[in-house]
Formats: C-alpha cells, structure tokens, sequence
C-alpha cells in the first residue's frame, strides 16, 4: 500500500501517480477492466477531481466505471478486526458535523452515509449497545462524542486508518459496473459557495 502526500494538488499529482503505477505493474490502460473511484463523500473539489479524472480514463479507453462510497471504502480496511464492533469510518466535515456511516463486520451497512452531527452518530451507536472501532480523518472529533456518551471504542492504528485505493477496489468488487456517464459524484450537503449563495437570496 503506497501513498504520496506533497503540496500539490490532487489535479497535478494524480495522472502521473496513475502512469507511474501502469509503468511499475507492466501495464496499460487498456489492460484495465473497470476504473473504480471514491464518489463522495469528502472534499468537494476532491471528489470533483477524482470522478472527473475516472470519468476521462473510461471515456478515453472505453472502459466501465464503478463508483463507491468513501465511507464504505474505508471500512474495507478494517472488517478482519472489527469482531463485534461496530465499524465507524468518519470524515470531518466541519461546522460541527462529520461524514460517517455504520458498518458490520461483515461489511453490511447499518446506516447511510450521511452528514451527520458527531453526538448524533455516537447515539446510533450506542443505541446498538455496542463499542466503536473509528476510523477516518474525523476519529478526534468523534472520539470526544464516544467519551461523553461512554461508549466503549478502539481507534485504527494510522496505516489502516485513512482512505486508500484497496479500500475503493475491495468496496467495488462487488458493485455493477456502468457506463463513464452515470458515474456523479455524492456530496451530501452543499458547498461553502451553495450556502452562501442560499443566505445572501434568503436575505434578500
């Protein structure tokens, strides 16, 4: 599992790490089956990029593309050491909310991916009587609600607490392939410009 982290945007890094991995396993675009991506949620220009850049390889290559849930990607990573946990991949979404799913062992959804508030997705939780295995960018702020709500929990070690492209492909195997076309990105709540743009008519 590699990973490159640098000040550059994901629009400058991502086709030459995408090349370099083709040029590293002998491969070519066009050995490729299916171009699978995290849809969202997440960073909005983030997953713009990311869908955008599936969406030009399929469509290049003609190739089928599969889209997945961040949430559910990240879950993959941990579902051989969760035992009765509950799987809660959580990404901070600012203004006191996180972006957080409930998963199984198994890999079942318990709940939908939603923007939800920290206290509100520690409920859920709790209301399954059970404790937490957290992962995901937002594990702090969740953690705090873990603590007040006394709800047993276990955060990931870090290698295996973030997204990854092995959490997108296992999430994918089982999905549907479909065209380039019907791959759209999932934001779950509108964008900083959205709000603003919603505030300043309401006012008016």
């Amino acid at each position: 599992m590699s990973y490159q982290r640098s000040a550059l945007t994901h629009s400058r890094t991502m086709l030459p790490m995408i090349e370099a991995m083709l040029k590293n396993a002998e491969l070519t675009v066009s050995d490729i089956d299916t171009v699978a991506v995290a849809r969202g949620p997440g960073s909005f220009t983030g997953i713009r990029i990311g869908v955008a850049t599936a969406k030009g390889l399929c469509w290049g290559a003609e190739k089928k593309a599969v889209g997945v849930s961040t949430l559910e990607a990240m879950a993959q990573n941990v579902l051989f050491a969760a035992g009765d946990a509950v799987i809660c991949p959580v990404m901070d979404a600012r203004r006191a909310q996180v972006y957080g799913a409930l998963f199984e062992s198994s890999g079942a959804r318990i709940t939908e991916d939603a923007a939800i508030a920290a206290d509100e997705l520690a409920a859920r939780v709790k209301a399954l009587g059970r404790s937490a295995l957290v992962l995901g960018d937002g594990w702090a702020v969740f953690e705090k609600a873990l603590l007040s709500q006394g709800i047993p929990y276990r955060i990931v070690p870090e290698p295996l607490r973030y997204q990854n492209a092995w959490g997108v492909c296992a999430a994918a195997a089982s999905a549907e392939p479909t065209g380039a076309e019907e791959l759209l990105p999932v934001y779950l709540r509108l964008s900083q410009a959205e709000r603003e743009r919603q505030e300043k008519n309401h006012l008016q």
